[in-house]
């Protein structure tokens, strides 16, 4: 593995992150074209999946791509869709050699790419950028594997772990900074979601906003009867920016085709101990295609993904604020009586947002 091939991986990786939150139920890929050390191409998955980040890349070298490599950040696909394979249209381009990180696990593809690669001649390295790549392709992976999106964990809280005073006032704890880095997460997800408590308190937006024209996350709220406002914001721009209610099947049938009326998308799912189950929830999202789900609470569905190990990265943006024991806390109660019980996290990161900072984790132990 050259110094090169790394570099233009990394480069190739940035690219795919471009399209995060704006693929699914395609993975977010990324591709350069390499010839004689100067990139003649470079491309990333579109919004809705098409065209692929190789076909992109592909147009803009136009006949420079032929004798190039191309570095790609997942196995060029092989199975025939709404597009041909990208692994003939860079054989047929005269790609002389590809370099990617590892196989797609999907088994649509599954080494098959590579395969066709190999047998018209053009050389495969696989392994470069690999360990960057499996935390960015991680929704696309954990769909495939589990049948689950990736689901990522917001916190904006006070030192002492507080969302909100006493009497509910809750904006703003976090600076302007670390209101912007939220909607950036937003962003990079396919989904953003909320239980109801927190739609009902906050009556928010949940779109993405200070990027320009972007594509918007999938708003779902997370509510066993659909005990959500009709006159909330979410009810009024249902038909703009697509809103899901994830509900139980004892939600009022007058409530299911009010919501419906005003253009959501009602999404059933199993109760288990009067709650909506979690594991089901995440189940039948990514039924739906979902691969990346931003959570945004409240405490009592941040309770319900933790307690149920179903938190794959968490991110805590804590503000120079105390608000004491009266003050509602970020996370409902987890029973837990023994630390062995906790769940735990890895730190992977510490940043600065304005006055506040914001602290990444991410799971102990991979699913």
């Amino acid at each position: 593995m050259s110094s090169d091939d790394r570099r233009h991986m990394a480069h190739a990786l940035a690219l795919g992150r471009r399209g995060m939150g704006q693929c699914w139920p395609n993975p977010a890929v990324g591709c350069v074209l390499v010839r004689d050390g100067r990139v003649v191409g470079r491309g990333w998955t579109q919004p809705g999946g098409r065209p692929h980040a190789e076909t992109e890349a592909l147009r803009m070298a136009g006949e420079a791509a032929r004798g190039a490599t191309a570095y790609v950040t997942l196995e060029p696909c092989a199975h025939h869709g709404a597009t041909p394979p990208c692994c003939e249209a860079l054989a047929a381009a005269g790609i002389a050699r590809v370099v990617a990180p590892f196989f797609d696990a999907d088994s649509r593809v599954d080494g098959q790419g590579f395969d066709f690669l190999r047998k018209n001649g053009i050389e495969v390295t696989t392994g470069v950028g690999a360990e960057q790549a499996r935390v960015d392709h991680a929704g696309f992976f954990f769909r495939v594997s589990t049948g689950r999106p990736w689901v990522t964990l917001k916190l904006a809280m006070t030192l002492d772990g507080r969302i909100a005073t006493a009497t509910g006032e809750s904006r703003w704890i976090t600076g302007p900074a670390a209101r912007h880095a939220v909607h950036a997460l937003r962003a990079s997800h396919d989904a953003v979601m909320v239980g109801a408590g927190t739609a009902r308190a906050d009556d928010p937006q949940l779109t993405v906003r200070g990027f320009g024209d972007h594509r918007q996350p999938v708003r779902i709220v997370v509510s066993r009867l659909i005990d959500v406002p009709l006159m909330s914001h979410l009810a009024r721009t249902a038909t703009q920016v697509p809103v899901w209610l994830c509900h139980g099947s004892d939600a009022r049938s007058e409530l299911k085709t009010a919501w419906q009326g005003l253009g959501a998308r009602l999404v059933p799912v199993p109760v288990t101990a009067g709650r909506v189950d979690p594991a089901a929830l995440l189940q039948a999202l990514g039924a739906e295609g979902l691969t990346r789900v931003f959570c945004e609470g409240g405490g009592q569905l941040a309770a319900s993904l933790l307690l149920n190990d179903l938190v794959d990265e968490l991110h805590v943006f804590s503000a120079g604020v105390m608000l004491g024991a009266e003050g509602h806390p970020a996370v409902g109660a987890l029973g837990v009586d023994r630390l062995a019980e906790a769940p735990r996290f890895t730190l992977v990161d510490v940043l600065e947002e304005g006055g506040d900072v914001r602290h990444v984790w991410r799971r102990a132990q991979p699913v």
